[in-house]
């Protein structure tokens, strides 16, 4: 992979720029310290036709290690296209997307699946779990495609879904789960390569309100054990109230909510 420029690097800098040694969200930090993830200035729009509509205009967004961060915005405002592009899923039209200091405009497609499958993890509303395999099997799959050995994959699996409070649930399959188990077998996927960024998108919205603060308990126990950067997207003003940060889009740009 290649290495950020010294223009790349500075520019990530101006993310720390300012910056208190806690930034407001009970996360210690040094002036030294560069966010795991920052999106610099990203502009998305789409063409319906003869009109361009703008999604993002200038969104700036940094995220440091053990951080979360609740976006929330009304349907429609560009949550899921901020989430996409910062996980690589889509290309902005303008500005740049650094993961570890790293400016991903920079990579080749092939680099960019690569750093997606390592430092990235996905947690969407639906669990996406395939149906023919265990809750073990499921974890164990993006390991062994990363290039783990079975036995070593299966290790770990067990070891995350038993953090999760799975541990007597490994070889059941997601028919055999509840909602929220099924979407705590789909938290242990997402982090099971040890990514460095974990993007959840509505992560509760299916469940019943007694389920959603089991899972999303189980969510930001992992991000501060592991020292994950998190962007959740959630309509659950309860759950955003209690990460660390919380940000809305307007006009196409984030903005910072007390």
């Amino acid at each position: 992979m290649n290495e950020a420029t010294t223009h790349d690097r500075e520019t990530v800098a101006r993310a720390d720029a300012g910056a208190s040694a806690s930034d407001g969200g009970g996360v210690a930090r040094t002036q030294d310290d560069a966010p795991v993830l920052f999106l610099d200035s990203i502009d998305r729009y789409y063409r319906q036709g003869e009109a361009i509509l703008e999604i993002l205009k200038g969104a700036e967004l940094a995220v440091w290690p053990g951080q979360s961060v609740a976006l929330v915005a009304p349907s429609g405002a560009g949550k899921s296209t901020l989430l996409h592009i910062a996980g690589l899923l889509e290309y902005p039209d303008a500005g740049e997307v650094y993961i570890e200091g790293v400016a991903t405009s920079t990579l080749s497609d092939a680099q960019r699946t690569r750093l997606r499958r390592t430092e990235v993890g996905f947690v969407y509303q639906a669990h996406h779990l395939l149906p023919e395999f265990s809750a073990l099997e499921n974890v164990v799959l993006p390991q062994m495609i990363r290039g783990l050995s079975r036995k070593e994959a299966g290790n770990r699996a067990a070891e995350l879904l038993s953090y999760l409070g799975l541990g007597s649930r490994l070889t059941h399959r997601p028919s055999e789960l509840s909602g929220g188990e099924q979407q705590r077998v789909a938290i242990a996927r997402a982090v099971a390569n040890a990514p460095r960024v974990l993007l959840a998108d509505e992560p509760t919205g299916n469940l019943d309100p007694r389920t959603s603060e089991r899972v999303f308990g189980a969510l930001t126990q992992l991000v501060r054990a592991s020292g994950l950067a998190m962007i959740c997207a959630t309509h659950n003003m309860d759950i955003a109230a209690r990460m660390d940060r919380r940000v809305t889009l307007r006009d196409g740009a984030v903005v910072e909510l007390e």
